[in-house]
């Protein structure tokens, strides 16, 4: 009786993402912003000139550098006066924002949670390792900002892929209390890191963003140091305890103590932002919800 030959971790990534891929498509002038902005010699000119071209995301970005979120004092009309004052990697994550919010829609990830549920988790996130990045200056705070936006793309690929495994994954952590990512190696022979790191790097994203993606629930595996990961860790372990939106992956999950040595937080940081989790992340949602 033959023995049956069993895909190795990356070939499952790879066929997962060029299948999602397929399905799930970040729009074509969000990947010309990611690319503008990635190249140190775009101005503000040329990214107006993509934008110009989309009004709603035009609108979209009017609404967001108007919003407390940014705290920009007066009324801005202008989109270029809103790239010139935001800068451009600010606009680019808007641009992410706006594309994501629209493929996180529809799907049930499990009993008591949809994929809305997901996006509002990431959205948590995201605000909340800005927050991080701020207050320990680790770099630029809409990155961080980004980064944990993105941190949980892979359950997006799963989603698209096997919606019915998805289902049985997250209602055996919901049932047992076991790890969201031992369950998902149990059942599909990888996790959404891994999934979300080979999303990231096709859509393009930066260095950070994939290893966020691929390392946010096991930081201290990552040879290279990323400040970014270590802020995401902490924001996806905070987020998750406050029950914001879908909070299976990080459940019973306890921040690295080395996340906090490498950030520079002691207990009383960490308190600050806990502190002010909820208003930070409620004035979020409704600007990129």
């Amino acid at each position: 009786m033959p023995t049956a030959v069993v895909a190795d971790p990356e070939s499952i990534v790879r066929e997962a993402v060029r299948g999602v891929t397929a399905l799930a498509t970040l729009p074509e002038v969000t990947t010309q912003i990611i690319a503008t902005v990635e190249n140190p010699k775009s101005s503000v000119g040329q990214l107006h000139k993509i934008i110009s071209h989309d009004p709603s995301l035009s609108a979209r970005i009017l609404k967001v550098v108007n919003s407390a979120f940014y705290g920009v004092s007066g009324q801005i009309g202008s989109v270029e006066r809103a790239i010139v004052l935001l800068g451009l990697t600010a606009v680019k994550n808007i641009a992410v924002a706006a594309s994501l919010g629209q493929l996180f829609r529809g799907a049930k990830l499990g009993e008591g949670f949809s994929a809305k549920d997901l996006w509002t988790h990431c959205i948590a996130v995201g605000v909340t390792a800005r927050e991080i990045a701020r207050k320990t200056k680790i770099g630029n705070a809409d990155d961080a900002f980004l980064a944990g936006l993105i941190h949980d793309v892979g359950i997006l690929v799963e989603l698209q892929t096997w919606p019915e495994k998805i289902q049985t994954i997250c209602s055996t952590v919901k049932r047992s209390g076991a790890k969201f990512c031992d369950v998902e190696q149990q059942i599909l022979s990888v996790d959404h890191q891994a999934l979300g790191r080979g999303l990231a790097e096709h859509w393009k994203f930066t260095k950070a963003c994939q290893l966020v993606a691929g390392y946010h629930h096991t930081p201290a595996e990552l040879e290279e140091d990323c400040p970014q990961v270590w802020a995401v860790h902490v924001a996806d372990t905070l987020c998750c305890r406050i029950d914001k939106g879908f909070n299976l992956t990080a459940q019973g999950q306890e921040i690295d103590a080395i996340a906090l040595e490498k950030l520079g937080m002691d207990e009383g940081m960490l308190e600050e932002i806990r502190a002010n989790m909820t208003e930070s992340i409620s004035g979020a949602m409704g600007v990129f919800s």
